[in-house]
């Protein structure tokens, strides 16, 4: 038989928004932006006025914790469901400002209309409106008078009833008595089920992960500063793509401005360049795992709370440490030497737009990576190569693709234990042997996918190796890639559209190169034969139609360089699957190549 592993009992809306007040119950989100439209929260009000259901909230009672003279304290509850709900509550009838998305703080006011006993988003035409009162939150205030409230309104709109309208405001101030259901869960649940629950019981709404369960965690900290840590991490996020953001900071957080992570942190206002752009989920993996040796966020709910995984009690020093390591990690993050020799490094081994990054999860490792070798004292030029193979070997092989968590976990603790240069010189080869070139990724290159690891690999080896575009005598694939650039059929598309192929084969990758718009255009959908034969023609005298190269050896080395059989200048063209087939072979080589030189 099964054991219920909570309680659940009502409290009125008045208690509850007590508790947040007092700080009985933490809601981490009211430091973060406010996701609900305003109509929502009008939506909310309207149905508590009208005695529907909510919802239940959820909250969870953090360990009891040991303290360094041998007491214990009883942990804070954490509402872990339900935070947009009271917050909503909190904005709306007590007039607390809260955070939109661009980090400014906005009070939403919701109107209520005593006549027809509706509400509405407040806005200029209803403020002008005497038939509205354009704020509820001036009702629900304690130093508000009801009858003079009620004069003022009749006053204003002939007509009306003071009984009536009496009664309805009335109505509406009860619905802070309208009880809602607290399910408390368990307090000896263990963080891994507590997390487990949290991620479960928000995926109706936005999508939340550990990291949202950890940010909470650290939000609520009061005595080991994690919410300045909080907003550390969540405004160098939002800096990182906006800017602007910088002043708002400045005028609208004095306390922050004057913690030591601003002047830190502030530097990433003024990077224009997108390579990596970290959520607060990244920079929390990154720190972590760095720091701590764990791969794995739960472990950091764990440590966070206090928990000695030895002894699985909770203990006050061990929440100290782990939020001084925690923040020394977002520093080591944030420091703006990092940080650029992290991008550089990706540049270097040939991925300079941020179009050819499609594993979020492999740059956080090679950050990590980067942070651990230096902490080993690497020297620099050994620790850039090391980091530029593992990322690219972590992309080809899609090591963080499946279970990154166990992944980290794992490679981490063989770091700590063997350290960075000698893993890596012992993982790298193993997993891409000399099989791995001629059979495997050959193989592997058989997909119509242009995001596909093995086609960003391939434009990055491109790049990284000096490569001229696609029939180009000047243009280089870097220049290609960071301006305009076609991905070209080499057998167009239309070409092979007509001979009925899906558009699976058509668009395989091994059809694709990196050319200029104006030689794409002008190839158009020609038969491979006839553009071949004509660009024959042009390295012998003929018409310059595709691109400016006039010389037969020097477009026999252009094609040799985007890996086309330089057999096709001579008029020997293959069947398209032979083509693709031969093609995937050298673009394996060219791969390799690449990978070589790293």
């Amino acid at each position: 038989m099964s054991t219920q592993r909570y309680s659940v009992t009502p409290h009125p809306i008045e208690t509850i928004l007590t508790w947040v007040k007092s700080g009985e119950i933490a809601i981490p989100e009211i430091q973060r932006p406010f996701v609900w439209e305003a109509t929502k929260v009008r939506n909310l009000l309207d149905s508590l006025y009208q005695g529907y259901p909510v919802g239940y909230l959820i909250a969870w009672r953090n360990h009891t914790v040991k303290l360094k003279d041998g007491t214990t304290s009883a942990g804070k509850r954490i509402l872990i469901d339900g935070q947009q709900r009271v917050t909503a509550l909190m904005a709306s009838l007590l007039g607390i400002e809260v955070l939109n998305d661009d980090y400014e703080t906005v009070q939403i006011r919701i109107a209520f209309n005593p006549q027809e006993e509706s509400f509405e988003v407040s806005n200029p035409a209803i403020r002008k409106n005497p038939a509205w009162l354009p704020d509820v939150a001036k009702v629900f205030d304690p130093a508000a008078s009801v009858f003079q409230l009620v004069s003022d309104y009749c006053a204003a709109n002939d007509g009306t009833s003071q009984n009536e309208v009496f009664k309805v405001i009335e109505k509406l101030r009860g619905i802070v008595h309208n009880h809602v259901g607290i399910i408390e869960l368990s307090e000896n649940l263990d963080i891994e089920t507590v997390t487990e629950i949290f991620i479960r019981v928000n995926s109706a709404g936005s999508p939340l992960s550990q990291a949202d369960f950890a940010m909470s965690k650290i939000a609520v900290n009061e005595s080991y500063g994690g919410n300045t840590l909080r907003k550390a991490i969540d405004y160098f996020c939002h800096l990182a793509v906006a800017p602007d953001f910088l002043s708002k900071i400045r005028k609208g957080d004095k306390a922050f401005v004057e913690s030591e992570f601003f002047e830190k942190m502030k530097w990433i206002a003024e990077v224009n360049d997108d390579i990596y752009d970290p959520s607060y989920t990244d920079m929390l993996r990154v720190a972590f795992t760095s720091e701590f040796g764990r791969g794995k966020l739960q472990d950091l709910v764990a440590l966070l709370s206090g928990r000695n995984f030895e002894t699985k009690q909770y203990e006050d020093e061990i929440a100290e440490d782990s939020f001084r390591k925690l923040k020394n990690g977002i520093l080591a993050f944030i420091n703006r030497t990092h940080f650029d020799r992290i991008t550089m490094i990706l540049r270097s081994a040939g991925f300079i737009t941020s179009k050819l990054i499609n594993s979020q999860n492999a740059v956080n490792f090679a950050y990590i990576l980067y942070l651990r070798g230096r902490a080993e004292g690497v020297p620099a030029a050994d620790l850039e190569r090391a980091v530029r193979r593992w990322y690219a070997m972590s992309v080809l092989r899609g090591r963080y693709s499946g279970s990154p968590e166990s992944t980290f976990d794992f490679d981490i603790r063989q770091i700590s234990s063997k350290g960075v240069l000698a893993y890596v010189d012992v993982v790298v080869p193993n997993e891409l042997p000399d099989s791995f070139w001629t059979g495997m990724l050959p193989q592997f290159m058989d997909t119509s996918s242009i995001s596909s690891p093995y086609f960003l690999c391939y434009q990055a080896a491109q790049a990284k190796l000096g490569d001229k575009g696609f029939l180009s005598r000047d243009i280089t694939v870097t220049d290609l890639l960071l301006n305009r650039a076609d991905v070209h059929h080499v057998y167009p598309r239309q070409y092979l559209k007509d001979l009925k192929l899906s558009k699976g084969t058509y668009n395989q990758i091994a059809n694709y190169v990196v050319a200029q718009s104006e030689i794409n255009i002008a190839i158009g959908a020609r038969a491979p034969s006839d553009y071949f034969k004509e660009l024959a023609e042009q390295c012998s005298g003929g018409a310059k139609r595709y691109g400016g190269i006039t010389d037969k050896v020097e477009m026999a080395a252009n094609l040799q360089t985007n890996c086309i059989p330089t057999a096709m200048l001579d008029g020997q063209i293959r069947d398209f699957g032979e083509f693709l087939e031969e093609r995937r072979k050298l673009m394996a080589l060219k791969i390799k190549t690449w990978f070589e030189v790293l």
